[in-house]
This record gives C-alpha cells, structure tokens and sequence, in this order.
C-alpha cells in the first residue's frame, strides 16, 4: 500500500508530536521533579571530571597560546613541527602550573590557615574587647534607660552571633576541605582530560564545527560560529585580564600592608586579591571583613587599611584596570552592576564573576540585531540621533 504523503498534513503531524511530546516532558518534569533531580544530579556527578577538564583546559589555553605564540615560535623561528611544538608548550603549560600550585601551597596556604586559627583563638577576647567599647560608648553617651538596655540587648545579640559565627568556622572549614579532598580525584581526572583536549584543541575544535554545519542551515550556522568566537573572545579579555588585574593588585597591597605592618598580612592581602575579580562589588567585599579584623586589633591600623584599600582601589579602577581591560566589554557601568545583581542572585559568587563577560555577549548581539533592523528601516543607527 503507497501512502500519500502530503507536506501540509505531514507538517502538522510533526507539530503535534512536538507539543504532545513537550506536554509529557512537563506533566514529568511538574509530577516527577524530585526523581528527575535525582537523576539529573547522578549524570552531572558522573560527567564532572569531563566539566572540570574542559574548564581547566579553557582557562590553561590562554598561557598554552602565549607560550606557543610568543616564546616558542620566536626561539625556533618557525623551525619547528606542529607536534613538537605542541608537546613543549604542554610541558611549559602545566610545569607552570605545578609551579604556582606549589607556591600556593607553601607559602600563602599556611599563611592563610595560621592566621585563621589566630583569629578563632583571639575571638573571645575580640568580643569581649567590643562589649568594653561600647559599654564605654553607651556610658559616654546621654540615652534613656530603655533604650541603653535596647541597645545592650542588641549589643549581646551581636556579640553571641559573632561567637557563633567563630565555633562554627573551623567546623566548616574542615568540611569545606574534606570536600575538595573528595573530589580530588575528579580534579585529577579533570587534570588528565585537560591535556587530551589541549593537546588535540584543533581536532576538538573541527568535529564541533563539522556538527554545526551537518545539522544547521548555512546562515545558522555561521551565527552560531559566530556567537561562539565571540563568547570565546568576550569570556578569554575578562577572565584573563581580571586575573592578572587581581594579582597586580594582590603584589601592590602585600607590599604596602607589608611596610605598614599589618596584621593578617597575608590572609588580607588574599582576600583583597581574590574579591577583586569580581566587577564592581568586589573592592567592599574584601574589604569590609578585612577591616573588620584588623579594627579589633588597632583602630588605627583598620583606619590606614581603609585609606590603603580606597587608593589601591582607586589605583586599579583609574590606571591599571583600563590598561588591562580596556575597552574590551563594551557595556556601561550601570549594565555591568545590572548583570552582577541578576547573575549573583542566581549563581552566587560564580554568577557575579561569570555574569559580567556573559551579559556583554548578550548585549553585543541584542545592539547588532537591533542596528540590523534598524538598517533594513533606512533609519539611523547612532545613539547620539536619537536623543
């Protein structure tokens, strides 16, 4: 028996099994939340070696580039196999690594631990030096009975949240490290996935692109290679750029901090060099709790790390940040605090650092689809005209 297969009729076929389809995919997805949760939970555990080797292999691209592009090729005057070439970057790349994993782990990892214990060990001290400074503050000050009691209360409250917060933070610390020392062994397999694909970036790179085109139409397909080498262009400034902005500004501190003899060198001088990769709010975040501790050991001292950080601060935001960064995002300062607020409400700390780079793409494209049309209208497309 022959059907006849009509394009009206096999079309709307087609749709119908689409909405059925999307129908019992959210019946599912409403009545079997917690299993598919579950489920989905299982697969994320089960590729997160391959997650993390190809974040870790993004990330370690970049030093792979500088030496393939900018060491090697000038020493061997492109006198060199791609193979070789390839092996000895991967051999710099990752003894790099090691080099900075090693340092890490000496020198600033038992820094940072000492000081932590030192403050958990000071800490009723530390609050009990605050209940004698406002006590003194309160005495000083002429307020009705209720509301001195008011504010002792308040006081109290504060003083047992803070002792709170010191018993329950070795607790977590430990729990924090018995998790990385859990998922030690995804970050080795991670480590291992990282050199395959960096070794092979190219051929990674072909099958992906060969995919597009088989299963996208032609102009699709140069959008999505297009949205791609942007992504990839906008992500690589911003990440790399704050990095090496977060250590330049990490040195400068630690070697101010250092001649002013501060206390908790070097766990302050790695809370200001980390919180500094995040745009905009992160200057405030490390530097509240930074002078935080250092008030209740000198208010003087906590007065000069707060001039520090706010010329530092300045420093990076006026000079270096500019000469690193540039341009490259394109977005205003009102744009970069909107993608921190939405992205950090979702992700958290990853959304705030990631939100930035990833809003600057969507925006790029939304101004390009916008001046398209434009164009097609005859109309201009400057801001400045329609003003």
């Amino acid at each position: 028996m022959k059907f006849d297969w009509n394009k009206k009729y096999t079309t709307i076929a087609l749709y119908s099994v689409i909405v059925i389809a999307s129908g019992i995919m959210l019946y599912l997805g409403l009545t079997k939340f917690t299993k598919l949760s579950e489920l989905f939970n299982t697969f994320i555990a089960i590729i997160r070696p391959f997650i993390i080797g190809f974040s870790l292999a993004y990330l370690f691209n970049f030093m792979l580039a500088f030496y393939e592009d900018k060491i090697i090729l000038n020493i061997a005057k492109k006198g060199i196999s791609h193979r070789k070439m390839r092996t000895l970057s991967l051999l710099m790349t990752y003894f790099t690594v090691c080099i900075l994993v090693y340092l890490f782990i000496e020198f600033i990892l038992p820094e940072v631990a000492a000081s932590l214990s030192s403050i958990i060990t000071d800490f009723p001290r530390i609050v009990n030096k605050l209940y004698l400074y406002t006590d003194s503050l309160i005495s000083s000050i002429e307020i009705s009975g209720p509301a001195k009691e008011f504010v002792t209360a308040k006081i109290e409250e504060i003083g047992k949240q803070l002792m709170e917060f010191a018993t329950n933070l070795m607790p977590y610390l430990a729990n924090t490290l018995l998790m990385v020392l859990k998922s030690i062994w995804n970050l080795v397999l991670g480590i291992i996935i990282s050199v395959y694909v960096l070794a092979d970036k190219e051929g990674f790179y072909a099958m992906c692109k060969k995919f597009i085109r088989a299963v996208f139409s032609i102009s699709a397909g140069d959008y999505i290679l297009y949205v791609t080498d942007l992504s990839n262009d906008m992500f690589g400034k911003f990440i790399v750029g704050k990095i090496i902005d977060s250590t330049i500004i990490g040195a400068i501190a630690f070697i101010v901090l250092y001649i002013v003899k501060m206390p908790y060198l070097i766990l302050i001088t790695f809370i200001i060099g980390v919180t500094n990769i995040i745009p905009f709010f992160g200057p405030f975040i490390g530097a509240v709790p930074s002078i935080i501790l250092v008030l209740f050991v000198s208010p003087i001292k906590a007065l000069w790390l707060t001039i520090i950080i706010f010329i530092i601060q300045q420093l990076d935001g006026n000079v270096i940040g500019p000469k690193i960064l540039g341009g490259s995002l394109g977005i205003s300062s009102f744009w970069i605090l909107f993608s921190l607020l939405l992205a950090g409400k979702f992700f958290g700390l990853i959304g705030m650092v990631l939100g930035v780079p990833l809003f600057a793409v969507i925006h790029t494209l939304a101004g390009e689809t916008i001046n398209d049309k434009l164009v097609k209208k005859g109309l201009p497309t400057s801001k400045e005209e329609y003003k």
